[in-house]
């Protein structure tokens, strides 16, 4: 069964830098903190650049005219000149920085389009200092820095995380491993040391150090952290071990076959990097506006300038004009337009067990086709419970209570289940001696001084009890566990138990469907009993027996038919799916390393909220097109006006207009964000 298992820099993709990684020959150098420290860079350079913006203010022309004063003093355009200066190389670097890597990919963006309008304000402003007569934008320069800044404060506050989810794969392995000589000696050595065809002792509850086939004992081993399997699987000589999984009560000794990069966690490893480095760099609404609003400018820019040089001749106006025609096209609510949405919705879903971590794919979930579930741990409870109760010659509750009292000392999932049921109906334990475990076989122990065993359908059958087997045939086919009651030779009854649907599933996909979304599962169990389950859950597609390593395969798959994909999983083989993804979303009870590959984490784990997903990105997309609208449309009145085609008129926009135009779209931008909601 499979109880499976961000991707953050400032632009959102998922490309994270993953060098050094040593896993067995891997090495993984520490994350620090990158996105946390981002996230105060652009606080205090908000927090300083305001604080220089204040003076810039006061001594601009423009300001002390709306103000109705005059307070010029010496040296006030040199003073004026001087904290600009300050502000454009400290308040711009992280935009002139950003603008370079998007010129670099021949991607301009929202940092091109803030660097362009930056730039030619602070150089045209310069030159009217030193050089020619004109209006200065030193004003606007230092207000759109400080607005840009904290807008990307907002956003980046709003999403914190970075991607950790090689360093979590590394954590699962021990650093060390019982080494066993010729003459049977044990020495502890580090794993990384291991060599194959080493011998390596593994004691009861212990990590398994590394991939290797047992050639000597016989344990059940707890896959679920790496295979999704919830059932404990019985290893015995011959059987093939996955390092990072969990011995059970036995004693192993197995020959290590598989070292460095043909570990499986280390084919995991490659397997998220290939995905992540993968997987589509989309760009964000916001960087597809700037982008556009970037070539009006240079456009506009150019035309205004070549336009005016040759009707008036006028180098300093035909320069003012392209100037403000520049400046203008990168609006000042621009910069607030996302990220006070971006801040709301993340407020949203944090109220509703959601959180976002990676904007990207979150905004393109609205247009998500198809729906990919892991089936253990995010359908299922992951957790055994009881469904059948067939007794013999006894009431059902002396039945349950005879298996209670045996299972109670076993830590097994199968034991689990029984005892969590036995306890819902308050059933009392029994007592218990010379209690015994029978390795692939059950358990056994004296009861009220009577010998009851709790066993397997393995041992039925080698022992020749008979049972009812058409009836456990069928409680097999719907992929139920059944187990056996005895004393002595005589059968008391047989207890069923299956992995438990989620009380949301069900729902969960009928929304889904009435969405027109296509549903599948997705799930390394066998093919019954993952299909029971889809037909009780109406599942449109189920497909089973996938090998961990070949999830990520089946969602590429997918993509390629054209499917926008949604995954959601919980284990540490869902990782490489859940990168690849077009969204990828974590049940929160999973593995630290599905939460820390996801683009969501689904805190509540509750497959319905897939759907809360789905509908928040679809507002939220709906709200910043509302946004980029009221951001940007008075551009479609302004940069005409800037450029002067009613100068003749005598109708031109001046940097007063213009900043009154600023304010507006500013206010407007900002109370619009604050109406987003879902219901």
């Amino acid at each position: 069964m499979n109880h499976q298992g961000h991707k953050h820099g400032y632009q959102e993709n998922s490309n994270n830098d993953h060098e050094n990684i040593k896993h067995q020959g891997y090495e993984t150098g520490k994350h620090e903190g990158h996105h946390e420290m981002m996230v105060k860079d652009f606080k205090r350079r908000f927090f300083i650049s305001l604080i220089i913006t204040i003076p810039v203010l006061l001594l601009s022309p423009m300001i002390q005219m709306f103000m109705g004063v005059d307070w010029q003093v010496p040296w006030d355009y040199y003073l004026l000149f001087i904290l600009s200066t300050i502000l454009f190389i400290y308040g711009g670097k992280p935009f002139i920085k950003g603008a370079r890597d998007e010129l670099k990919k021949k991607s301009p963006a929202m940092m091109t389009l803030i660097t362009l309008s930056i730039t030619v304000a602070y150089i045209y402003s310069t030159l009217t200092v030193f050089v020619i007569s004109g209006n200065d934008f030193f004003w606007e320069l230092a207000t759109l820095i400080d607005i840009m800044l904290l807008g990307h404060w907002i956003e980046m506050k709003s999403v914190m995380g970075a991607s950790k989810a090689l360093d979590e794969l590394i954590k699962l392995m021990p650093e060390e491993a019982h080494l066993l000589k010729e003459n049977q000696e044990i020495t502890d050595i580090p794993v990384k040391q291991l060599k194959a065809g080493d011998s390596v002792l593994v004691k009861p509850g212990e990590k398994i150090p590394i991939d290797g086939l047992v050639y000597n004992g016989s344990s059940a081993v707890n896959e679920a952290m790496i295979t999704g399997e919830s059932v404990p699987v019985e290893k015995k000589v011959g059987d093939e071990i996955i390092g990072g999984s969990i011995n059970g009560d036995g004693i192993l000794k197995f020959k290590v076959n598989r070292v460095g990069d043909g570990t499986f966690l280390s084919q995991v490893i490659k397997l998220v990097q290939e995905a992540q480095a993968s997987k589509s760099n989309t760009q964000r609404l916001a960087d597809t506006a700037a982008k556009w609003l970037f070539y009006i400018a240079v456009v506009a820019g150019i035309m205004t300038f070549a336009i005016w040089i040759l009707v008036s001749n006028d180098l300093n106006f035909s320069i003012e004009r392209a100037v403000t025609v520049i400046v203008i096209s990168c609006p000042h609510a621009l910069g607030l337009a996302i990220p006070l949405v971006t801040a709301v919705s993340t407020s949203i879903g944090a109220k509703r067990g959601l959180l976002i971590r990676n904007r990207v794919a979150f905004e393109n979930a609205r247009k998500i086709n198809a729906v990919v579930f892991d089936k253990t741990g995010t359908l299922t409870e992951g957790e055994f419970g009881i469904t059948d109760i067939q007794e013999i010659g006894l009431s059902k509750d002396e039945l349950l209570s005879l298996a209670y009292s045996v299972e109670s000392n076993s830590e097994h999932p199968i034991a689990k289940g029984i005892v969590k049921e036995a306890q819902k109906l308050s059933l009392k334990s029994k007592d218990v001696k010379d209690y015994q475990n029978l390795p692939g076989k059950g358990l056994k122990a004296t009861v009220d001084g009577r010998s009851i065993m709790v066993v397997s359908p393995g041992y039925m059958q080698s022992e020749r009890i008979d049972f009812d087997k058409e009836h456990y045939e069928q409680l097999a086919q719907e992929g139920k566990t059944v187990i056996f009651v005895l004393e002595g030779k005589t059968l008391l009854g047989y207890l069923a138990l299956s992995d438990i649907a989620r009380d949301t599933a069900r729902e969960a996909i009928a929304t889904l469907k009435s969405m027109h979304i296509e549903t599948i599962m997705l799930t390394g169990d066998n093919q019954r009993v993952a299909s029971y389950l889809g037909n009780r859950l109406k599942i449109d597609t189920v497909i089973a027996e996938v090998l961990p390593q070949e999830k990520a395969l089946k969602i590429e798959e997918l993509i390629k038919e054209s499917k926008i994909v949604a995954m959601t999983g919980d284990g540490i083989n869902d990782a490489p799916s859940l990168a690849k993804a077009d969204l990828g979303i974590a049940i929160g009870a999973g593995t630290d390393v599905a939460i820390e590959t996801a683009d969501i984490i689904l805190v509540r784990s509750n497959p319905l909220d897939v759907v809360t997903v789905l509908e928040l990105s679809k507002a939220t997309y709906k709200k910043m097109v509302q946004n980029l609208i009221w951001a940007t449309g008075y551009n479609i009145i302004a940069i005409p006006l800037a450029a002067g085609v009613l100068y003749n008129q005598g109708i031109v926009i001046s940097p007063a207009l213009g900043a009154i135009f600023m304010t507006v779209s500013t206010i407007i931008v900002a109370i619009n964000a604050r109406l987003l909601k879902i219901d």
